[in-house]
């Protein structure tokens, strides 16, 4: 197994948040991408979005000129999954559901070649619980990259208990083709990073239900007490909402931690459709363009 991006295109599945970000990412590195969605008019957005990112990602001092790829001549977008057969690596970037995922992955193992790179973008779901679907469980890995993909460069790796060392190997050339540091964890549902974050993050939401304090002063304590840069209820609007009750619940599911049930506060809002800084508002409002900091709370 190689991850030598002369063989062909990256394909990405999924033009949503992670998915655009991925792209923007491969993009900046100069590594052509076939974006898969099954919306067109979500494709056409995500066109216009990558666009934004890259040059956000180049005034941010991210990509090197001479490397970025125009989104004109180097992104294919398509709605059917058959065009990322030739990509020498495939990243599924869909929704946090399982049987979602699963249905992708199993898919996506149908079509392309033995021995191509296959990586689920998960933050909770277990690889082994995935590799069961698709025809190569050897080929299969989970890499959780952080929002947003193309600013942050560490990213967690997860080896499944069927993932070959070939496998592990090309993910790690992608990686560092793309910029990227990447640290291995083995499989669990929610691996590290989620296992710690997103119970604290529930708990933070639950405390402001509760009325111990509002959002700014549990997210002003995390920060000025013990140095987080970016509170826990502003990183669950980064996050989105929806991802993280979805999230929440895979690992509400497949551990039974109490902690990890998603509290009233964050699925009333979740169910109002305040999903955080996609949306305008979540525990905070981001739509006023006055506010300077564009971190007003309306959580309460």
């Amino acid at each position: 197994m190689s991850s030598e991006v002369s063989q062909g295109p990256l394909a990405i599945v999924g033009a949503g948040v992670m998915g655009t970000n991925i792209t923007t990412l491969a993009l900046g590195h100069g590594v052509p991408v076939v974006l898969v969605d099954v919306d067109e008019e979500v494709l056409a957005e995500a066109r216009r979005t990558i666009g934004l990112k890259l040059r956000h990602g180049q005034l941010m001092g991210k990509f090197d000129a001479q490397r970025v790829l125009h989104p004109k001549t180097a992104l294919t977008t398509t709605v059917s999954l058959a065009d990322a057969a030739g990509a020498f690596a495939v990243i599924e970037a869909v929704t946090e559901l399982a049987e979602t995922k699963t249905k992708v992955l199993s898919e996506i193992s149908q079509l392309v070649a033995p021995g191509t790179l296959t990586v689920s973008n998960t933050s909770c779901i277990p690889i082994d619980e995935m590799a069961e679907a698709v025809a190569r469980p050897e080929d299969l890995v989970g890499v959780h990259f952080m929002n947003p993909a193309y600013m942050i460069e560490m990213v967690e790796v997860i080896r499944g208990p069927r993932s070959a060392e070939a496998t592990m190997t090309a993910v790690t050339e992608l990686l560092t083709t793309l910029g990227r540091r990447c640290l291995v964890v083995n499989d669990g549902p929610g691996f590290v990073i989620n296992k710690v974050l997103h119970p604290m993050i529930n708990t933070a939401a639950k405390l402001v239900q509760d009325g111990v304090a509002s959002v700014e002063v549990v997210d002003g304590l995390m920060e000025g007490c013990l140095g987080h840069s970016t509170g826990p209820l502003a990183t669950a609007d980064l996050i989105g909402l929806d991802n993280l009750v979805d999230s929440l619940n895979v690992l509400f599911e497949r551990t039974g931690d109490e902690s990890c049930r998603p509290c009233d506060l964050m699925l009333g809002l979740v169910r109002d459709g305040h999903f955080g800084r996609k949306t305008g508002r979540g525990f905070y409002d981001y739509s006023n363009p006055s506010n300077s900091s564009n971190n007003v709370k309306v959580a309460s």
